[in-house]
């Protein structure tokens, strides 16, 4: 129960994350739908981020709710929305 806790947790930062990089990548003109598109990308990013980081940095114990888990999950959900969003920035 205490890995499906961590992985919902990590769904909630990666929706987190991905409304704080539309605060840090500004862009001139606003889509409709766009903040739920990055909500979206950013869990799942940071679902396939915290089991990458669950799988590099935690051996003996792997739980969701680890350190490696919450860092590979911000981490990656970070570098997905920025690409997104930079890559958006770039085709206007």
């Amino acid at each position: 129960m205490e890995n499906w806790i961590g992985v919902g947790i990590w769904i909630v930062m990666g929706a987190v994350v991905g409304l704080a990089m539309k605060l840090v990548v500004r862009r001139p003109d606003t889509t409709p739908g766009h903040t739920r598109l990055l909500c979206l990308l950013g869990a799942f990013a940071a679902v396939i981020g915290g089991m990458l980081g669950v799988g590099i940095f935690e051996f003996d114990d792997p739980v969701a709710l680890s350190i490696g888990g919450m860092a590979g999950a911000v981490g990656f959900a970070a570098l997905m929305t920025w690409v997104y969003r930079w890559g958006i920035k770039g085709l206007t």
